[in-house]
């Protein structure tokens, strides 16, 4: 329960809950300071010289609303957003279909971008660069190559690994931010405002309860809030206080920092089996028996702006916040991390 509650990625089940939550306009975007107010210059001044806007890169941990920034552009553009994911585009002929339909200026959301297939990336090259799609025509010695023009348009792109985007394609973005992890008092005001549209009353208190146990993350917060609204219901409390939250949250085993069960067992095995570490991430996942990309895609950015993890050239440590948390002697000063050194 615990761990599908705290995991960050999507839920399809889910799709039509979050999207009575997705702000639509940059005004309403609550964090990302920084990646919205660059992209409110960006778009002012695309709308302005009446040109598309720049191809744009969005990367960082699940969750944190690279999608919902990608609809948001398309509303503040005033042009339609068609959406597909890498993953989805298997053969070249896939994209090229997409190209080809669609509208002038409007916005193609590319989700996972980085699980496009090589063959499948090359296509976007020139289609990025001029606007146009390189075709084959014929076959053997007949062969030709013909260019096809195509409508101007913004290539959004969202990944949480952009290390494994080819330097071809990753260099073709005009525009790339980084998302990073929410401090509890943006999540905080997320939460009252999903709250709002929810029409499920809080006090400030059981926001900040549940902003602090969502590990930075909008997706995982606004779902603790739907959870923590059922217990509210079902004990007959017509408002979310900050003790409807905490019996919530525990009823859910999410503990104080928001760490589940996958947490506290990478982060007893570093100690236990490793010393406190360092100790690669191939081996601690074989200890786990868990996918390496899991650990480093959902759980270590985290784990790591938290104070609770650190990476060094020879791997992972766990901090002395760790040791603590856990129970264990502590080692060496305490690391600073999402919540200060003296928690949440």
């Amino acid at each position: 329960m615990t761990e599908h509650v705290l995991r960050p990625v999507r839920d399809p089940a889910e799709a039509r809950f979050e999207e009575s939550l997705r702000p639509r306009k940059l005004a309403e975007y609550i964090g990302q300071d920084k990646v919205t107010a660059n992209l409110q210059v960006f778009i002012a001044a695309a709308l302005a010289r009446a040109e598309t806007l720049d191809h744009v890169l969005l990367f960082g941990p699940p969750g944190l609303g690279k999608t919902t920034l990608a609809h948001i552009i398309g509303n503040e553009m005033g042009v339609p957003v068609q959406v597909t994911s890498g993953p989805v585009l298997e053969r070249a002929g896939d994209l090229a279909a997409i190209l080809t339909n669609l509208q002038p200026q409007s916005v193609l959301f590319v989700d996972e971008i980085h699980r496009m297939a090589p063959a499948v990336a090359e296509i976007l090259y020139p289609a990025l660069e001029d606007f146009s799609l390189d075709l084959v025509v014929g076959m053997g010695p007949a062969a030709r190559t013909m260019r096809l023009p195509l409508p101007p348009f913004t290539l959004v792109g969202a990944t949480t690994r952009a290390g494994l985007l080819p330097a071809p394609l990753r260099d073709r973005f005009g525009i790339v931010h980084r998302l990073d992890l929410y401090d509890a008092e943006s999540l905080s005001t997320i939460v009252r405002r999903s709250a709002g549209i929810l029409a499920a009353p809080i006090t400030a208190d059981g926001a900040g309860e549940i902003a602090r146990r969502s590990r930075g993350t909008p997706r995982i917060a606004n779902r603790l809030l739907r959870r923590v609204r059922d217990f509210a219901h079902a004990r007959g409390e017509p408002t979310i206080t900050l003790d409807t939250a905490r019996y919530g949250l525990e009823r859910l085993e999410v503990d104080a920092f928001g760490l589940d069960e996958l947490d506290r067992r990478m982060l007893t095995a570093i100690i236990e089996h490793y010393g406190g570490g360092p100790v690669g991430l191939k081996a601690l996942a074989a200890t786990l028996g868990e996918d390496e990309g899991t650990l480093e895609d959902l759980y270590e950015p985290f784990l790591l702006q938290a104070g609770f993890l650190q990476r060094t050239p020879r791997g992972r440590t766990a901090t002395a916040r760790a040791r603590q948390h856990l129970g264990y002697p502590a080692a060496g000063g305490e690391q600073q991390g999402l919540f200060g050194s003296d928690g949440p």
